[in-house]
């Protein structure tokens, strides 16, 4: 239920761990609230349309199962090996403070939705253009034969590459998305493409920092070992086997 939270909800990796503090001091589970910081930057309602527009609705899909996949099994983990001690002890002293619900009316949920959405659309359309701007490079600028030189589908490594040139950045999915097209027009596999999506939007730098303020070193350690373990097997995957659902 907290992976499939994670996916309704539009929150890029820094904007989760606020949460992700809230829950655990809400006296959530770790295991839980981890499995909702993996799925809530990884997979979005709204990019899957996008996904399914720029590739086909399959692999769109396929990309949700393996995202909710790696979320319950990752937050698993965690949760079987008891990490509670490494959650810095200010998470779980927070004050809760009780305040009285306000009473909406069906006019003000409206409003308070169109401003949501206005809010939304502020935070990503900055990295959609970056992305375009990028993915627009790499298709006009950057020669095919480098580009499959380096990540092409017969390349071992193509996954692994991809994965560790995506954590130092930081992006949401919809600034990924351009850049994954275009990497796939120019001949690398789906697997890596995706790979390199995943890898930039659940492990980017920024937010490895901030988690660090929450986390103790090991659990850091383990989140970071376990999401690029499933994102290179994820990836590795789709490149043996993308070809079913192209």
């Amino acid at each position: 239920m907290s992976a499939i939270l994670g996916t309704v909800t539009p929150f890029c990796s820094c904007s989760s761990i606020p949460l992700f503090i809230g829950f655990t001091n809400a006296g959530l589970p770790i295991g839980v609230t981890f499995s909702f910081l993996i799925s809530s930057p990884l997979v979005d309602l709204a990019s899957v349309i996008l996904l399914a527009s720029i590739f086909n609705w399959k692999i769109a899909i396929a990309y949700v199962i393996v995202g909710l996949v790696l979320a319950v099994i990752g937050g698993t983990i965690i949760s079987k090996l008891k990490l509670e001690k490494y959650i810095e002890t200010f998470v779980y002293n927070n004050k809760m403070i009780e305040v009285e619900q306000e009473e909406l009316t069906t006019r003000d949920r409206v409003n308070y939705s169109k401003d949501q959405v206005v809010e939304i659309i502020k935070k990503v359309w900055l990295y959609i253009l970056i992305g375009v701007g990028i993915g627009a490079a790499i298709h006009n600028w950057v020669p095919e034969s480098v580009i499959s030189t380096v990540l092409g589908e017969d390349k071992w490594y193509s996954v692994l590459l991809a994965t560790v040139v995506g954590v130092p950045m930081y992006a949401d999915i919809f600034g990924t998305l351009p850049i994954a097209e275009a990497l796939v027009t120019k001949g690398v596999g789906i697997g890596t493409a995706l790979a390199f999506m995943m890898a930039v939007t659940a492990l980017s730098l920024p937010s490895m920092i901030l988690l660090k303020k929450v986390v103790k070193t090991k659990l850091l350690f383990i989140f970071v070992g376990i999401v690029t373990l499933g994102i290179l097997i994820i990836g590795y995957s789709f490149n043996t086997f993308g070809y079913l659902l192209m």
